[in-house]
């Protein structure tokens, strides 16, 4: 069987190479998104692409981060305790290794960037604006600031600040004194929660960004999309093998959507308690419409059908 992946994302990676190793024709259309120039990768999710891509030496030698300091609502700031490297999106696609270059019709498509396969729930209105930053000497190397402010919040990583709300870094009292220098905006994405209804169809599936969105506060959108990546790869196994595809990709919603409202669930605790003005009250309400909504359509799904067993999917009796 032939697969066509359009993007050349994290997602698109993985498919990409669970679904060579095990022997199918892979051919790719690449995105043209721009590149996120910061992300932090933790533990468990540097582990699962060093397991998938079979390569130990993944992540060695990057910056680290050991702490977080969090100014949080009413609460005074704290430092906790963080482990997680920075790398760039560009790097970490570089050390996955090169795209296959195969060309050609597919039996499947594998959508995973823009444009949206299907429509698009989105839920909050919040937009973030990336800029690059230069520390004071004597804000720590290791360490991630994450603060609300009274219209927003504020991610600081050394080089790099995410502010989202109503120009909240005019507003901060944490984040702000760490920093020395802001250089110019690098343009602006939407931060809220999204996804995509349906996420398969006749010859096709959804995966990473044009499946679902994550809010950047909750720090796991990569692991989602290796996440993502392992399980639509599952359902074309699935189908290679001769299993009917319109369960197989019943399931796999039902899947991404349990993940989806999880994810919406841990929104709600940051949101809820973020703030008390118009905007986190706006902000919060769109949780709820999106947990509501996901509750819906796993209530519609009914029970899971299958289980992940390694790389495979087995039906359930």
């Amino acid at each position: 069987m032939s697969v066509g992946i359009r993007g050349d994302g994290v997602a698109a990676r993985c498919c990409a190479h669970l679904l060579g190793e095990a022997g199918f024709r892979v051919s790719f259309e690449s995105g043209s998104r721009p590149r996120v120039p910061a992300i932090m990768l933790g533990d468990a999710a540097q582990q699962l692409i060093r397991d998938i891509f079979e390569r130990d030496h993944l992540f060695r030698g990057l910056p680290k981060i050991t702490r977080r300091m969090v100014a949080w609502g009413t609460h005074p700031p704290v430092e906790l305790d963080h482990s997680a490297v920075m790398v760039s999106e560009e790097f970490l696609l570089e050390s996955l290794g090169p795209v296959p270059d195969h060309k050609g019709d597919a039996d499947w498509t594998i959508r995973a960037a823009p444009p949206l396969a299907a429509s698009a729930h989105r839920f909050g209105s919040r937009m973030a604006v990336p800029m690059a930053v230069e520390l004071k000497a004597a804000a720590q190397p290791d360490a991630c600031w994450v603060e609300s402010v009274e219209d927003g919040w504020l991610f600081l990583l050394p080089g790099w600040l995410l502010a989202v709300g109503e120009r909240p870094l005019e507003k901060s009292r944490l984040v702000k004194e760490q920093i020395a220098r802001v250089d110019s905006a690098t343009g602006a994405f939407p931060a809220s929660p999204r996804m995509a209804a349906p996420l398969g169809g006749a010859g096709w599936i959804a995966c990473g960004s044009a499946a679902m969105a994550f809010d950047p506060l909750c720090g796991d959108g990569t692991a989602h999309a290796v996440r993502e990546a392992i399980l639509a790869s599952a359902v074309i196994r699935a189908i290679a093998r001769g299993e009917e595809p319109g369960p197989l990709l019943a399931h796999y919603e039902a899947r991404l959507t349990a993940g989806f409202e999880k994810h919406l669930a841990q929104c709600r605790g940051f949101y809820a308690s973020g703030g008390s003005g118009a905007w986190w009250t706006a902000e919060a309400e769109a949780v709820e419409r999106g947990l509501a909504w996901c509750g819906r359509k796993l209530k519609d799904h009914g029970p899971f059908r299958y289980r992940l067993n390694g790389l495979e999917l087995s039906g359930l009796e």
